[in-house]
């Protein structure tokens, strides 16, 4: 044992030292998961083990069970306890970790407001945004972040579609809940005592001490260097509780519509398959066909092009781009050709098609058709029908793309 500072310091010396690593949660379970080879086990080990774990449940059980948060109660800037399951982690550099969490629960929407980082001079902790912890909000249930972002920079600097730089595998993707927000937590190597590089997949924990952050729209967790994270037993009783909460969620004809969204979504579109079931994006990333057809309840928060004046061709065909989320995912998908004359009605009128997309994009009242600086817009929750297409024989699921169909925009 070695000082540095006000810190003390346990050193492993390859020539003499040993060790074992024991799983942390209570068990009767004594044999350790890790260790070096020269370790050899005493009786009295089993006590310092047994007072080791005793020590570590007393210590995160002081914060009482009603201290923690589900995922559909985060709020930006605020240090909260969250009980969750840890789905995926990889370290994107060296001791720097993004951790995968869900709970069955939906994060919150929030409401976009364009561009009043730049009128403030604020900046945020992730580059481009600045937040505020109000929730104040034109729209129930969703929060106010301002967000460095203009329909008019749609092609330039459009709202990300995740918080990663790089998609993930399909394989991964397909491993996740296809309900509820699968939320990333980034840790630095201030939480090197917590043990990220043996996090265990599947498994339920205590986070205790976390920070929520928003980037681009995207909610994310920060550990801090204060966080504590304790592992819990598949029958603790906030897990079956959880648990319990999903699978009543999962019964429901309606369990893959927002929870945001209810009781109903808005009826500004309708579909020509009003008898399908609804589906999360996540199903749609994740189905296993490269092309199908689905029906889903979104936000559409960006659209390229945005004014009505650009949405067709020299030659009159429809081309936009949409930007689409719901709680588990954002995709971006096209209105095309015929799909955009079933979309917007036909060949309307710019200010008709104007007060469509309008309505879509949460720009309402008298500032509709144009989006002005410091002022929200929460797109609402509507329907849609989406299905999915490659470009390239070769590279079927590389180039698979998204279209949106038997779907109109009513006044």
């Amino acid at each position: 044992m070695k000082t540095h500072g006000r810190e003390l310091y346990a050193l492993f010396n390859k020539k003499f030292s040993s060790f074992a690593l024991f799983e942390g949660n209570y068990s009767a379970n004594f044999a350790p998961y890790q260790l070096s080879p020269n370790f050899r086990p005493r009786d009295q080990d089993k006590k310092f083990i047994v007072v080791l774990r005793k020590w570590s449940i007393d210590y995160l059980d002081r914060v009482d069970a009603n201290e923690f948060v589900s995922l559909k109660e985060i709020r930006v800037g605020k240090r909260l306890n969250l009980m969750c399951k840890v789905l995926h982690s990889y370290e994107v550099l060296k001791n720097e970790w993004v951790i995968f969490i869900w709970d069955g629960t939906d994060a919150p929407p929030v409401t976009i407001q364009s561009n009043l980082v730049l009128l403030l001079g604020l900046t945020g902790r992730a580059a481009g945004c600045c937040f505020c912890t109000s929730n104040v909000s034109p729209v129930k249930g969703a929060l106010l972040v301002f967000v460095n972002y203009r329909l008019d920079d749609e092609m330039e600097n459009s709202l990300p579609l995740r918080f990663e730089p790089f998609p993930l595998s399909r394989d991964v993707l397909c491993a996740f809940p296809a309900v509820g927000t699968v939320l990333r937590v980034m840790a630095d190597q201030g939480n090197e005592k917590l043990g990220l590089h043996l996090l265990k997949r599947g498994r339920w924990v205590k986070f205790v001490n976390m920070v929520f952050e928003l980037h681009g729209g995207l909610w994310h967790g920060l550990l801090m260097p204060s966080t504590k994270l304790r592992y819990l037993p598949n029958d603790d009783p906030l897990v079956l509780q959880s648990q319990r909460s999903y699978e009543e969620r999962l019964s429901s004809k309606w369990a893959r519509m927002p929870l945001s969204s209810f009781p109903w979504c808005s009826h500004i579109t309708e579909t020509d398959y009003e008898d399908v079931p609804f589906v999360t994006l996540m199903n749609v990333l994740t189905d296993p066909e490269v092309t199908a057809k689905f029906r889903c309840v979104v936000r559409v928060i960006g659209a390229f092009p945005w004014k009505a004046e650009d949405f067709r061709s020299p030659t009159g065909t429809y081309r936009i781009r949409l930007t689409l989320e719901d709680p588990t995912a954002r995709i971006h998908a096209f209105v095309y050709a015929e799909d955009g004359e079933e979309f917007f009605g036909g060949y309307s009128a710019v200010d008709v098609l104007t007060r469509k997309m309008s309505k879509l994009l949460g720009i309402t009242g008298s500032d509709v058709g144009t989006e002005i600086t410091g002022i929200p817009r929460n797109p609402p929750w509507v329907q849609c029908c989406i299905k999915s297409y490659y470009l390239d024989k070769s590279d079927v699921w590389g180039s698979r793309n998204y279209r949106i169909f038997a779907t109109k925009v009513v006044e």
